[in-house]
């Protein structure tokens, strides 16, 4: 008797748990049936596999311990990288004390915390994979390239010269930060999530709905972050507008968007605790992406179009699907279709 007043204490507070969760991320619980008892159990099962880790934590890269790095021969440098990396605007801004070359945002409202989050699009493979040849561009790139890219696309700026004290500085840090990633290797929590697909299209407006209740009270209504008082940065970056990234970026893909949000938003997610589900996640990305953003020329991008990530939403493609679907889904059937005709 104990047993059984233990369990439906149990699945009652699941159930309590999960309207309130679900009730402040702007979804809703289906709907009890009487004559079914399993219901309770079925709704508490989806309250826990909703929001449990997307990957075990044993294992995860971790970024070298911040206290060593004075023992380092280049310990300026790395230390100057990482002030770059968290406070890009403050040096190479609008209103940048070194150079004025981008949009006012920060590496890391891309990279969080300095690009040592797991999953949070962290550098801890940048070292053990660079150089390589990328697709996007069809060349061999090294580190210096790789970040120009993301002056270009997501800080929607431009290039710092290799030589620069700024982009040693940057090389150093990541280079720092994956020193102990045995080469050629991409460690365990690095890069982005990769949230499954869904079984239909990503849809923005079911997004504008989980924005609202997820995403604006930091970057407010019309997308364009708070910035700090003095000019210099965002508090929270602008998702949209003039000031955001450019469609030639990364985040303008679908996936990695879905994907970077799964684990790092709203404020207090992580890979151990998402806050977002999956179509939450899916459909935010739809909506903020829907949006008004800079344009940036990529016509030299993917030589190779039958290289093109699936959700890649511009064309020419190499299969017959619509730009519509390579931006929205639903992207199974690209998957399928894709995988018939490699064989």
């Amino acid at each position: 008797m104990m047993v059984g007043l233990l369990l439906s204490v149990t699945l009652l507070t699941a159930i309590l748990i999960g309207t309130i969760v679900m009730v402040f991320s702007g979804g809703s619980l289906p709907p009890l049936n009487p004559s079914q008892p399993t219901d309770m159990q079925a709704i508490a099962v989806a309250v826990v596999d909703t929001y449990k880790g997307v990957i075990p934590k044993e294992g995860i890269w971790q970024a070298p311990d911040w206290s060593s790095v004075d023992q380092e021969p280049n310990a300026e440098d790395i230390k100057y990288g990482k002030e770059l990396i968290a406070n890009t605007s403050a040096y190479l801004g609008p209103n940048g004390k070194v150079k004025k070359i981008s949009n006012g945002m920060n590496c890391q409202n891309c990279h969080l915390n300095a690009g040592t989050a797991p999953l949070g699009n962290n550098y801890g493979a940048v070292a053990s994979t660079y150089p390589k040849v990328r697709a996007r561009s069809g060349q061999m790139e090294n580190v210096e390239k790789r970040i120009n890219d993301c002056f270009e696309r997501s800080l929607n700026g431009k290039a710092l010269a290799d030589n620069s004290k700024e982009m040693v500085a940057m090389v150093a840090y990541m280079t720092w930060l994956g020193k102990e990633v045995p080469k050629g290797e991409s460690p365990k929590g690095s890069g982005i999530y990769e949230v499954p697909f869904l079984d239909r299209a990503s849809d923005p407006v079911k997004g504008k709905a989980v924005y609202a209740q997820q995403c604006q009270s930091c970057h407010m209504e019309d997308g364009q972050g708070m910035p700090k008082p003095d000019k210099s940065g965002h508090i929270y970056p602008p998702l949209w507008g003039d000031n955001s990234y450019n469609d030639g970026a990364g985040l303008f893909r679908m996936s990695r968007f879905a994907g970077y949000v799964k684990t790092n938003m709203p404020l207090g997610a992580t890979f151990e605790r998402p806050l977002l589900t999956d179509e939450e996640a899916w459909d935010v990305a739809a909506y903020i992406n829907s949006l008004p953003r800079p344009k940036k020329d990529i016509r030299k991008d993917w030589p190779d179009i039958s290289k093109k990530p699936i959700d890649h939403p511009f064309g020419p493609f190499s299969d017959d699907f619509s730009e519509e679907q390579h931006k929205f889904g639903p992207f199974k059937p690209i998957k399928e279709a894709r995988a018939i005709a490699s064989k």
